[in-house]
């Protein structure tokens, strides 16, 4: 791999909210797709109390390149004070779809 893939994992609250910022990331060239996984259901704790709510996972492949920027503008884009954003270094893959993912984040 030329440059580094990485999958980042976000929640959403709802569908519309996920649907708007995955445009806004993958035509800012921040991240190459967003795949939206709707009927997850969080249990978390939250200012002391433990929480249940009904969220999308949004699965996104950027580049490390691109990754601050794709940070800043998924907090800047979310309701949440703090949103959920995980990112998994991609050890292995289909050399030309990483290659895609590349050429989908460049500038």
């Amino acid at each position: 791999m030329a440059e580094e893939v990485l999958v980042v994992l976000t929640t959403w609250p709802d569908v519309e909210k996920a649907r708007a910022a995955a445009r806004t990331l993958v035509e800012e060239k921040l991240a190459a797709c967003a795949n939206l996984v709707p009927g997850v259901e969080s249990i978390y704790r939250w200012e002391g109390k433990v929480e249940t709510s009904a969220e999308i996972l949004m699965v996104l492949k950027t580049t490390i390149a691109r990754y601050q920027m794709l940070e800043a503008r998924i907090v800047a884009l979310h309701s949440y004070e703090v949103p959920e954003i995980v990112v998994l270094r991609v050890s292995d893959g289909l050399p030309r779809y990483l290659r895609w993912v590349e050429g989908c984040c460049l500038p």
